[in-house]
């Protein structure tokens, strides 16, 4: 997905709604392999950037092997809580698309 440049509304939601996919992915990832041997969790590392608005997103391994279910519980949640700050972030998106075209009303 293309994140477009600048501060606005719209830029930062689609950054969160990136962030959140990923996560989501990870957590996902995480849960069907927890029974694999020697499975490594990928982990998502979120970078606020507050300069141009938004978040930056990063998928990596932890160094060590998980113990299975160990992390499951966190998994789920953390599946779940991907969820809402996708829905979140849409939200946002849809309520600055709204604005902009309320503004484009008013100005027509």
């Amino acid at each position: 997905m293309s994140i477009p440049s600048g501060s606005s509304a719209a830029a930062t939601g689609l950054s969160g709604m990136r962030a959140a996919r990923l996560q989501l992915d990870s957590h996902a990832h995480n849960i069907a392999n927890v029974q694999t041997p020697d499975f490594r969790r990928q982990v998502t590392t979120l970078t606020a950037r507050p300069e141009a608005g938004g978040v930056d997103a990063q998928t990596g391994r932890e160094a060590v092997a998980s113990t299975p279910f160990d992390r499951l519980a966190e998994d789920l949640v953390g599946g779940r809580m991907s969820l809402y700050s996708f829905a979140a972030n849409l939200r946002t998106v849809q309520t600055h698309d709204r604005m902009l075209g309320t503004l484009l009303d008013v100005q027509a």
